[in-house]
């Protein structure tokens, strides 16, 4: 009887033992493997981007998906889950440092820009498709002076003026602000109220002194002594860009966005989609990026 109570008291330590893990080999329980990650479970995408004209958001996805389709962009960009408008470029890094969003997609020019002057920041998915195009418009019956603007552009880009001032005003940056450059006044000459918003730097910036300076600053200076025009410059905000043209607060709008193929053949999807007006021909050409957070 001693023996058989010894033997029932030596099986009892023995399964004590197991169950606390103390034997040589763990014990092999469903209960106790970690719980497999869910294949299934769709992250949450948010990308931010500045607020074209006349596109909402559905609008916006279908312009990705048709990009995607017919021009070969990363299939990452074709369908975000959640597309968030901004209608200022400071409001949108300030939401992806807080992480209301997890992307945003702009021009290189101003992701270069953004990622210089800020250390939280980097690029993702450069050079993708398709390339940005920007243009300025008026309204349609101005387009007599749009067709002026035209020659002065092509003029400018034959005779190298328009590499200079991109070389000058972007490229040899590194880093630092944009210069505000003059913009000559003409005795006599008709004066033609121009945009800024501030929101495309290096492109269109504006200084913490509250002077427009960039890209579009000295393009307009050198195209004002072409076409024999004064331009006023009349800040505005981004997302009331159209508005302003409608309403003639302004009499003409800086980087309103075409989309081009990599041969500088305009696309049929262009980002800002404008009815009623006269749209130059592109000033300038921009690859496109994502910005994030490093």
């Amino acid at each position: 009887m001693k023996r058989i109570l010894g033997i029932l008291l030596a099986l009892i330590v023995m399964l004590a033992c197991v169950g606390c893990g103390g034997g040589d080999k763990p014990a092999d329980k469903p209960a106790d493997k970690p719980a497999a990650p869910a294949e299934t479970e769709q992250k949450s995408d948010k990308v931010g981007a500045l607020m074209p004209i006349g596109l909402d958001e559905e609008g916006y996805k279908r312009w990705t998906k048709d990009i995607a389709k017919n021009e070969g962009q990363p299939a990452g960009y074709a369908a975000p889950n959640t597309v968030v408008f901004f209608n200022d470029i400071k409001s949108m890094v300030l939401a992806l440092e807080s992480k209301q969003i997890d992307r945003f997609a702009t021009s290189k020019i101003v992701g270069n820009y953004l990622v210089a002057h800020n250390d939280k920041l980097k690029l993702i998915d450069d050079n993708f498709k398709p390339i940005l195009g920007y243009s300025m418009a008026m309204q349609e019956k101005d387009e007599a002076q749009i067709e002026e603007i035209n020659k002065a552009i092509q003029a400018m880009k034959d005779d190298g003026t328009l590499a200079k001032i991109v070389k000058e005003n972007v490229s040899d940056l590194a880093g630092n602000d944009p210069v505000a450059t003059p913009i000559p006044v003409i005795d006599g000459a008709e004066t033609i109220k121009v945009a800024v918003t501030g929101d495309r730097p290096a492109m269109d910036c504006i200084l913490a002194n509250g002077t427009p300076a960039g890209f579009n600053i000295a393009f307009l200076s050198e195209l004002g002594k072409r076409i024999n025009k004064n331009f006023e410059i009349i800040d505005v905000d981004s997302g009331a860009r159209s508005a302003a043209l409608a309403s003639g607060q302004v009499d003409a709008l800086f980087w309103v966005v075409g989309t081009y193929d990599k041969d500088g053949k305009a696309l049929p999807y262009p980002l800002d989609s404008m009815e009623g007006v006269a749209t130059s021909i592109p000033y300038l050409m921009d690859s496109r990026v994502g910005v994030a957070l490093k």
